[in-house]
């Protein structure tokens, strides 16, 4: 990357922790600043997550808080909640059009956005960001059982990053590590 490059970094929240958990590690949202901070002018870092209104206390506060506080801008939606058709209570809070917006109308002051997901839905978005000229990166994974990563998406991307890459510069050992991916059991559930 160029030092001129004026870079903007969109995080789907939900899908790097679901990317950092199956490989058995935690972000340091901090380091990660730093480490684009250091690759060209960091125009803007977006979060983006949904939150459970009415909740008491929520274990994903301290950290939007944190990183409100400490250069990212947040953005956060309460979450959906319904009954599906087999009568069971879900939860849902999809932030896709949030960070697409946002994506598209960071465009003409950036030219190079990376995105942390690997949601095949933002296929379209990244190819919407080319025709505008920007580079697109994206970061997500090929390294778990099964990849976090659209195949499409990745195709898709001018780069595509795999966080594994990224490790010994963004990430911190999680305290209570995960089963390996090739430890997995078949009858395991993915819940993403």
């Amino acid at each position: 990357m160029q030092v001129s490059e004026r870079i903007a970094l969109f995080i789907d929240g939900a899908n790097l922790y679901a990317t950092a958990k199956s490989l058995g590690f935690d972000i340091d949202y901090k380091r990660l600043l730093k480490e684009y901070q250091n690759q060209g002018y960091l125009v803007r870092a977006f979060y983006y997550t949904a939150l459970i209104e009415d909740q008491e206390y929520s274990s994903i506060r301290p950290l939007i808080d944190w990183l409100d506080y400490n250069g990212y801008r947040v953005v956060t939606k309460p979450t959906k909640e319904f009954v599906d058709s087999a009568g069971r209570r879900k939860v849902k809070g999809n932030m896709d059009i949030e960070l697409a917006i946002d994506a598209l109308e960071l465009a003409p002051y950036i030219n190079h956005a990376v995105i942390f997901s690997g949601d095949g839905d933002f296929r379209s978005l990244v190819e919407a960001l080319q025709r505008r000229g920007v580079k697109v990166s994206v970061v997500s994974t090929i390294s778990s059982n099964p990849p976090m990563v659209a195949d499409e998406l990745r195709r898709q991307a001018d780069e595509f990053i795999d966080i594994i890459q990224l490790l010994p510069r963004i990430g911190r050992e999680s305290t209570d590590r995960p089963a390996r991916p090739t430890e997995r059991h078949d009858d395991e559930d993915d819940d993403l």
